[in-house]
C-alpha cells in the first residue's frame, strides 16, 4: 500500500508532516486549556499533619511570602522536573529555569527540589 502523500517530493511531504504535528500539539494545548479551566480549581484544602509540618519548615526556610500551592496534578516530563499531586505546598526558589524560560520556575517541595509550570501554582 503506498501512503498518502508518497508520491509528493520529499521537502513537500516533510512540510505536510511538520504542519501535522503543529496542527497536533495546537489542539493539545487548546485541549489542556480547556481541560484547567472545567476542573475546579481546589479551594484552599485543609492540610494533613505531615503537609503542615512542610510547610512550616518552608516558611521558616524561605519566608511566607514565597510559598505557592500546586493549582493542578504536575507530571514532569524533562530532567529536574518535579511531579507534585494538586494542593501541594511548595517554595519558590527562581522565577527562571537555567535557560532563562520565566514559564517554569524553581521550587522547594520540601526536600526535592526541581522545576514546575508557573502556571500551575498560585500564591498560598
Amino acid at each position: 500500500p503506498q501512503l498518502p502523500h508518497g508520491h509528493m517530493p520529499l521537502p513537500s511531504f516533510w512540510k505536510v508532516v511538520e504542519d501535522s504535528l503543529q496542527h497536533s500539539g495546537a489542539q493539545l494545548r487548546a485541549f489542556c486549556q480547556a481541560f484547567d479551566t472545567v476542573t475546579p480549581s481546589p479551594g484552599t484544602q485543609p492540610l494533613t499533619p505531615a503537609e503542615e509540618r512542610k510547610v512550616h519548615s518552608l516558611v521558616s526556610k524561605h519566608g511566607p511570602d514565597k510559598l505557592y500551592q500546586v493549582t493542578s496534578n504536575i507530571s514532569g516530563s524533562r530532567d529536574l522536573d518535579l511531579t507534585l499531586l494538586r494542593g501541594q505546598i511548595v517554595a519558590l526558589l527562581q522565577g527562571a529555569d537555567t535557560k532563562g524560560n520565566t514559564n517554569r520556575w524553581l521550587v522547594d517541595a520540601g526536600g526535592p527540589r526541581g522545576f514546575v509550570p508557573a502556571a500551575k501554582l498560585r500564591p498560598y
